[in-house]
């Protein structure tokens, strides 16, 4: 008879199982992960065509396209994926396409959150893949909704932020599902990963304040409300006349905001790269791109808001975007902040409070 461990039966066929096992179960490896390869790759495409959709969004308002096909979820009356070919002509191409191509996107994010239900084994990730599906049926209801209320610019501001974070959702799959991913990494804990633990943070919520400064800029109409670059009409500072106006000259200011902080988070992000390979990359990119972005956002002024030239400024904030999405995820998921900094993100730091018996130091307490 063959005796029975901790671990289970142990049997004839291989005895030098009695010594393979530790006795302490805290020791024992856990197996690790192994990737669906082309379950990476479906995610990986899906990001890869969620990302033209913004610039396919961009076209339609680009060009004062989104009531040329004026009702909704039909087009003229016909479904959407029976109206003749040839009937898509003039400004209903570019709204007709974009529900097209959009549908395409939700659809082969229904396969992704299906498939990832189906395959993937952690919950997380599969929550993950459901929320991404939520996300952009939300985004084609609000595609919807605008329509429908005659293109109201909080609920079009509303459909373009989304569409960003969408976008960056399908990036978190397409990273999570990768081999590159392992679950039980140990982290590093340093001086510099608290400063890229906070700067991350930081870059990737000042982006997305720009992007939508310049959504709700955009759907204003207030593109031009400044019609020259790099000054206002002469001047440092414009004549701040109108609403426009003063969304215009936020919108510039705040991309250099966004600018010192991509060049600031990749001086660390680089030097941390010698520990961590992966950080080089997004922060090179985050470089490129936010100096590519300005420009952009000059040649849409200098051309007068040309098409095709601000819809690749529209797309362009959402490269910028996911550059540094995925730099602070890789930070928090490779590194993690010092005993120190936790106490001051735990919010430990003494506080004055005054008493009747005079002034005392308290500390804030975690549920405070």
């Amino acid at each position: 008879m063959w005796p029975i461990g901790h671990r289970g039966l142990i049997t004839k066929s291989n005895p030098a199982s009695l010594f393979s096992v530790s006795d302490n179960p805290m020791k024992q490896s856990i197996a690790p992960r192994t990737p669906n390869r082309w379950l990476h790759r479906f995610a990986f495409f899906t990001s890869c065509i969620t990302f033209p959709l913004i610039f396919v969004g961009g076209l339609v308002k680009s060009h004062e396209a989104g009531l040329s096909v004026p009702d909704w979820p039909t087009t003229y009356g016909y479904n959407m994926f029976t109206f003749p070919f040839h009937m898509m002509v003039g400004n209903i191409f570019y709204e007709h396409g974009h529900r097209y191509y959009a549908s395409i996107v939700g659809f082969c994010i229904l396969i992704l959150a299906i498939w990832i239900w189906r395959k993937e084994s952690r919950k997380w990730v599969q929550k993950l893949g459901w929320i991404v599906l939520v996300a952009v049926s939300v985004q084609g209801i609000l595609g919807g909704v605008t329509v429908k209320m005659l293109l109201p610019w909080y609920v079009s501001t509303a459909h373009a932020s989304l569409a960003q974070i969408t976008f960056c959702l399908t990036v978190a799959l397409s990273m999570v599902t990768s081999k590159w991913w392992n679950d039980d990494v140990t982290k590093t804990t340093n001086k510099t990963s608290d400063r890229l633990q906070t700067l991350t943070a930081l870059t990737v919520g000042a982006i997305f304040i720009q992007l939508l400064l310049g959504a709700v800029m955009r759907h204003l109409n207030a593109g031009l409300a400044i019609p020259t670059w790099p000054l206002a009409n002469g001047n440092i500072f414009p004549d701040f006349t109108s609403v426009g106006v003063a969304l215009n000259f936020a919108h510039r200011t705040w991309a250099f905001v966004v600018a010192m902080l991509i060049f600031t988070t990749a001086y660390f992000a680089i030097k941390a790269s010698k520990e961590h390979p992966s950080f080089k990359k997004p922060a090179i990119a985050g470089m490129l791109l936010v100096v590519m972005q300005i420009t952009l956002g000059a040649v849409t002024i200098l051309t007068e808001k040309e098409p095709n030239w601000t819809s690749l400024h529209v797309v362009g904030g959402a490269a910028v975007l996911a550059s540094q999405f995925v730099l602070a995820v890789r930070v928090r998921h490779l590194t993690k902040r010092t005993a120190e900094a936790k106490e001051i993100v735990r919010g430990t730091k003494k506080v004055r409070q005054t008493s009747t018996n005079g002034v005392r130091s308290v500390p804030i307490s975690e549920n405070s």
